[in-house]
């Protein structure tokens, strides 16, 4: 262990091709392994524009690819693929990494990765901004398992009364944190940057059939069990599921036992170059969530804002931040429960409605991370980190 943190601090981090002179430097941590992590790219992207000197520290798997950004990163390779030695060793690891680096700024990226970056920040006496893209302790993977769930608690307990610069994804999980910690949350809404989608041409064809989308991690809670099955009960349709996960395995058996190998198609990982040509294909967006703790509860899926971006219908489960957006800007439909009739159902309701384009526009519209960066530099600007 002593060998392989000394040789990962010797190495030196992918350059950027661009070189800022004297200018300030933030490093910014994730547990993910960057190339499908659209909100670290945008915040990273951010302060790059702003003249920073950015350093991305994630991890590296084995099916991880090539990873082209403007800025540096650094991909850690683990010795250990999960569980809590998996998280022990990402955490030593980064607080040696981040101890003997140099920066103005620390950007730590959920509960997994806030404690060394809460001590180093507090050894180096440098700032320390925190952004929670999860209630983490309320995710379903701990949800089920109170002995890992509390030692996450702990964590939050000592340090979030202490954090002066937070963000968060959504106004519901900024209530919560305030409500238990007393803490103050900047609302920092996962949402893309506004593009020209006309440029895009649509990769995804099946002649005669309506797709529905499925884009983003493929892990338990996300309703895809229930949308597989429903497919039997829909005609002229294909389900196209867009990304990488712990279910992926489980869902590509199911699939070949219920006989629907023609009408649910697997892409794997899409780079985020490419994932608007997977997002103007569909016909319908699923953002379709279980109730596997707070965390999902009140999730706000960047998806969601993917899909209103493409003028995408979406199909949310009729949970509070989903079913706000979209029954307010009324650009798709919500469901109670995700069972396979009622998704069937809503399914064939929406193909046969059609879906104001000024509504999609409104919506693209307050809802673009133009308008959301603006949210830290006036945080910042606090620290003297911006004029």
């Amino acid at each position: 262990m002593v060998y392989k943190i000394c040789f990962e601090l010797l190495k030196s981090p992918k350059k950027s091709t661009f070189v800022h002179m004297r200018c300030k430097r933030i490093i910014i941590s994730v547990v993910s392994d960057l190339e499908t992590d659209q909100r670290v790219h945008k915040v990273a992207s951010f302060f790059e524009k702003e003249g920073f000197d950015v350093l991305v520290i994630g991890r590296k798997l084995k099916r991880s690819g090539k990873l082209s950004r403007s800025y540096s990163t650094k991909r850690m390779r683990m010795l250990c693929s999960g569980g809590f030695l998996f998280y022990t060793e990402f955490n030593i690891r980064l607080f040696f990494l981040l101890l003997f680096s140099s920066f103005d700024c620390l950007w730590s990226n959920d509960t997994d990765t806030l404690l060394p970056n809460f001590w180093v920040s507090k050894i180096r006496h440098k700032r320390l901004c925190f952004d929670a893209h999860e209630l983490f302790p309320q995710l379903p993977e701990l949800i089920h398992r109170p002995c890992i769930q509390y030692f996450w608690e702990r964590i939050e307990n000592c340090i979030f009364p202490k954090l002066t610069c937070a963000f968060t994804v959504c106004q519901s999980i900024a209530d919560y944190y305030e409500k238990r910690y007393g803490i103050k949350m900047t609302v920092l809404r996962n949402v893309p940057e506004q593009k020209d989608l006309t440029q895009y041409v649509p990769i995804l064809d099946f002649p005669g059939k309506n797709i529905m989308l499925y884009q983003g991690a493929v892990n338990v809670g996300r309703g895809l069990e229930q949308t597989i099955e429903a497919m039997s009960l829909l005609e002229n349709a294909v389900l196209v599921i867009v990304g990488d996960g712990d279910v992926l395995p489980q869902l590509q058996r199911q699939v070949i036992e219920s006989n629907l190998s023609d009408k649910v198609v697997f892409t794997g990982r899409v780079p985020l170059e490419e994932l608007p040509r997977y997002t103007i294909s569909a016909k319908v967006g699923l953002a379709l969530l279980e109730q596997e703790g707070l965390s999902y509860y009140y999730a706000l899926p960047n998806r969601i804002f993917d899909f209103i971006q493409a003028g995408i219908p979406i199909l949310a489960t009729d949970f509070p931040e989903m079913a706000r957006v979209v029954k307010e800007y009324q650009v798709g439909k919500t469901i109670a429960e995700n069972r396979p009739e009622m998704i069937a159902k809503a399914i064939q309701e929406m193909l046969s409605q059609n879906y104001s384009k000024e509504n999609f526009a409104k919506a693209a519209s307050d809802f673009c991370w133009d308008n959301e960066q603006q949210k830290i530099k006036k945080q910042l600007r606090a620290y003297g980190l911006f004029e």
